[in-house]
């Protein structure tokens, strides 16, 4: 049981496409690579077939917008991909919607493949539906391992499999020291927020600027506040109107995609990290922040508190409107900013990459002592 695994990790979505999902499960392969494990990644995103050193089976089938797969041959090419590369153990990774994550896991399931399944996403509104599928098809029965992302996102699951069915949490990984930054000299009557995330409506960028418009009424004169928001999406072109109209074009700078470098480079610049989404199964740019030093503040009902306890690492607010509240504390508060920043930079992040390798082993290692088939 101590030999190195034949892995592979399928996924609906994979770089070179930009996103939670394809950037984790991108870093898990790199990672288990570097432990001494053999992977392959099967996904129908196009694109090269050699990333960083892993192998990329890029399954060639019509896609739906967003690059979702729905076709059986989809399904039937993951299921003889897994038995051509004579695989050890095969993780799925799937969010909301994922057809290929879910199916050929029941699929791999059937064929005698040892199956982890980890969901990357909060259920929320969807739980009623994937309820439902349980009771027409009895996925909680299948002989896998059933993981998420953190403990929030794992609730739902726990919910419908009942108190007999565990489900582990696979937690995303950072490289800690990688994400260590030199702050550098800046005005200290002016206070630099960012944010990374996609522009779309689960990530709530409009409601981040309204709340910004809020938190800039109540700050003394004495400060400058300062927003750089990372990220592109298509509610873009309303937030660029949203400033316009709100006179914030001066306070808040939208700078689009950027790099992992140049992130690292506005974490530098910044002060404090903010995450606006209340569906945030774990937050992999607010670690990232955090281990840069930066302050959080974030939703309390999200993954984020996983990692950010409140006042230590970050602030944690129940509302949009105590959103505001923190975010005028920790911009007004310069003492609680530093404090803060000093145990963020100070403390390493409980979620490197060396930890959470070996959690996905032994996950692997006890999918392959379930009897299959």
């Amino acid at each position: 049981m101590d030999r190195p695994l034949r892995i592979a990790l399928v996924s609906d979505c994979y770089v070179p496409r930009l996103g939670g999902i394809e950037m984790q499960v991108h870093d898990l392969a790199r990672h288990l690579q570097a432990a001494g494990h053999e992977v392959v990644v099967l996904t129908p995103t196009p694109g090269p077939t050699v990333v960083d050193g892993v192998r990329v089976h890029r399954i060639d089938v019509p896609l739906l917008p967003f690059d979702i797969p729905f076709t059986r041959k989809a399904f039937r090419a993951v299921a003889d991909l897994l038995e051509s590369e004579r695989v050890d153990v095969a993780h799925f990774h799937g969010g909301i919607v994922s057809p290929l994550a879910y199916i050929a896991a029941r699929a791999a399931q059937k064929a005698g493949v040892p199956t982890v399944v980890t969901v990357h996403c909060m259920w929320s509104y969807a739980t009623p539906m994937f309820a439902a599928l349980d009771r027409l098809g009895g996925w909680t029965d299948w002989p896998v391992v059933f993981s998420a992302v953190s403990e929030v996102a794992a609730e739902p699951l726990r919910r419908i499999a009942g108190p007999d069915r565990p489900v582990i949490v696979l937690p995303n990984g950072i490289e800690n020291d990688s994400w260590r930054v030199e702050p550098l000299p800046r005005d200290p009557s002016i206070v630099t927020l960012v944010s990374v995330m996609r522009l779309a409506p689960r990530k709530r960028p409009l409601q981040l600027l309204k709340m910004i418009r809020k938190v800039v009424d109540r700050l003394p004169s004495s400060v400058e506040l300062r927003v750089v928001i990372v990220g592109d999406g298509p509610e873009r072109p309303q937030l660029e109107k949203y400033l316009r109209s709100n006179g914030l074009t001066e306070t808040v700078t939208l700078v689009g995609r950027r790099t992992r470098s140049e992130i690292r480079g506005i974490f530098a610049a910044s002060d404090v990290f903010v995450a606006p989404a209340n569906l945030e199964s774990f937050g992999i740019a607010a670690l990232e922040a955090r281990c840069a030093g930066l302050p959080v503040v974030a939703k309390a009902q999200t993954g984020i508190r996983e990692f950010v306890v409140h006042e230590r690492e970050g602030l944690l607010a129940t509302s949009d409107s105590d959103m505001v509240v923190q975010l005028t504390r920790v911009v007004a508060d310069r003492d609680l900013r530093e404090r803060m920043t000093e145990h963020n930079r100070s403390t390493p992040s409980p979620v490197d990459w060396v930890d959470v390798v070996a959690r996905n082993v032994d996950a692997y290692r006890l999918a392959m002592t379930l009897p299959q088939g």
